[in-house]
C-alpha cells in the first residue's frame, strides 16, 4: 500500500510500513484496517484512519476499507498471459460465470508473457478500484507475492508457474496424476518408446507431468531414455518442432506424449508430414481437453484439466478473503480424468 500525500509542497508516497510506525501499530494491523476487518479496536482504527487522514490516502483505500461491511466496489481483477486460446479462455469463463453468481464483475488484464506489463498492472489493480484479484501462471516470486498479501491485498494464483511458498492461496490441477493415467494407458497399448513434449524446464506444470511420467514408466519397469524427452513452448510450432526431432531419431518412438493439447496438434502435423498414419504408426496423447481436441483429425486422446472449475475454485476462495469469512491459505489440486479418442491405438509389431 501507498498512499499520496503533500510534504514540502510536493507530492510523496506514503508506504505501510511508514502509516504504522507513526500510528504506533503493526502493519498487519495497518492491513486489517485498511481492509475493513472487524477485529480492530475502535482506539486503533482511528488512530490508523487520523495518520492516513493526514498523509492524504487516494479514493482507492476508501473502496478497500468498505470491503468488510459489503460496500466495496465489486470488481475482481483477473490477469492472464492470453485470453484466446482454450486453456485460458475456459480459466476465465469459469471465473466470470462465478463472479456474475456473486455479483461481481471483472476487470480482465492480458499481460501478453512480459514480466514488466504484468507488474504495472498488478500494481494497478492493487491500488485501483478492485477488491482482489486472480492471477493466472503469474511470473511474481513467492518473495513478491508474499509482499502483496502483506498489503493487505486478496488474490489467489490459478497453475502457479513456478514453486510458491506455503500460505500463497494456489488452485491447479493434479499435474502428476494426469500424467501418470496417460502414459500408463500408452503403456497398456503396448508401447514403450514413448516420447515427451515437456513444457519449458523449471515450470511447475512440466516438472509435476513428468513426474508422473516417469512414475508410470517405473511402475512399468520401463528405463525411462533421456533421448526421448523434449522441451518446448506449450505452443503448435514448439510441438511441431519438437515431435521432429523426436520422429527423425534413429530409432523413433512409437507414441508422443504432449503436455498440451497445441503441442499434440504439433505433433500430429509432423507426423503427418513424414508420411506416418495416426495412430496406426504413432500414438498420440495431449493434456487439458481444449474444444481443439475434439475437432482434429483423429480426435484426440488427452488428460482433462477441469479449467472452467479451476477459475470457480479460484473465486470461491479470494471471495472467502474479500468478504473477512474464515480462511485458511490452501492448495487446491482438482482432478484430472484421461479422456480416450481416436489418436491412440495399441502398438504394431515390426
Amino acid at each position: 500500500m501507498q498512499a499520496e500525500g503533500e510534504e514540502d509542497g510536493r507530492r510523496s508516497r506514503v508506504t505501510i510500513r511508514q502509516v504504522a510506525q507513526q500510528a504506533g501499530v503493526s502493519i498487519a494491523t495497518v492491513s486489517r484496517v485498511v481492509n475493513g476487518r472487524s477485529d480492530v479496536s475502535s482506539e486503533t482504527r482511528e488512530a490508523v484512519w487520523r495518520v492516513l487522514r493526514e498523509r492524504g490516502y487516494p479514493g482507492s483505500l476508501r473502496a478497500r476499507a468498505n470491503r468488510g461491511n459489503g460496500t466495496g466496489t465489486g470488481l475482481v481483477g483477473v490477469t492472464m498471459p492470453l485470453v484466446h486460446p482454450g486453456y485460458f479462455a475456459s480459466i476465465l469463463a469459469g471465473a466470470a460465470e462465478a463472479l456474475y453468481e456473486n455479483d461481481r464483475r471483472i476487470v480482465l488484464c492480458p499481460t501478453r508473457h512480459s514480466r514488466v506489463r504484468e507488474v504495472t498492472l498488478l500494481d494497478q489493480l492493487a491500488h485501483g478500484e478492485t477488491d482482489g484479484a486472480i492471477l493466472v501462471l503469474p511470473e511474481e516470486s513467492s518473495e513478491e507475492l508474499n509482499a502483496l498479501a502483506s498489503h493487505g491485498y486478496p488474490f489467489v494464483i490459478v497453475d502457479p508457474l513456478w514453486q510458491l511458498d506455503v500460505g500463497i492461496p494456489v488452485v491447479a490441477a493434479a499435474n502428476s496424476s494426469g500424467a501418470a493415467q496417460a502414459a500408463k494407458h500408452l503403456l497398456e497399448l503396448g508401447h514403450r518408446r514413448i516420447g515427451v513434449i515437456s513444457g519449458p524446464e523449471g515450470w511447475t506444470a512440466s516438472e509435476e507431468r513428468l513426474r508422473g511420467y516417469h512414475g508410470a514408466l517405473a511402475g512399468a519397469g520401463v528405463l525411462p531414455d533421456p533421448c526421448l524427452v523434449m522441451h518446448s513452448n506449450f505452443r503448435v510450432d514448439g510441438g511441431r518442432q519438437a515431435a521432429a526431432a523426436l520422429l527423425d531419431q534413429a530409432e523413433r518412438p512409437t507414441a508422443i506424449f504432449a503436455f498440451n493439447d497445441s503441442m499434440a496438434i504439433g505433433a500430429a502435423q509432423a507426423a503427418r508430414a513424414r508420411g506416418l498414419r495416426l495412430p496406426a504408426d504413432l500414438s498420440i496423447v495431449g493434456f487439458d481437453d481444449t474444444s481443439e481436441s475434439e475437432i482434429v483429425v483423429p480426435a484426440l486422446t488427452t488428460v482433462r484439466q477441469p479449467l472452467a472449475e479451476m477459475g470457480r475454485t479460484a473465486v470461491s476462495i479470494l471471495l472467502r478473503q474479500i468478504e473477512n469469512r474464515r480462511f485458511e491459505p490452501l492448495r487446491v489440486e482438482l482432478e484430472t480424468k484421461l479422456i480416450v479418442r481416436d489418436s491412440t491405438a495399441p502398438r504394431v509389431s515390426a
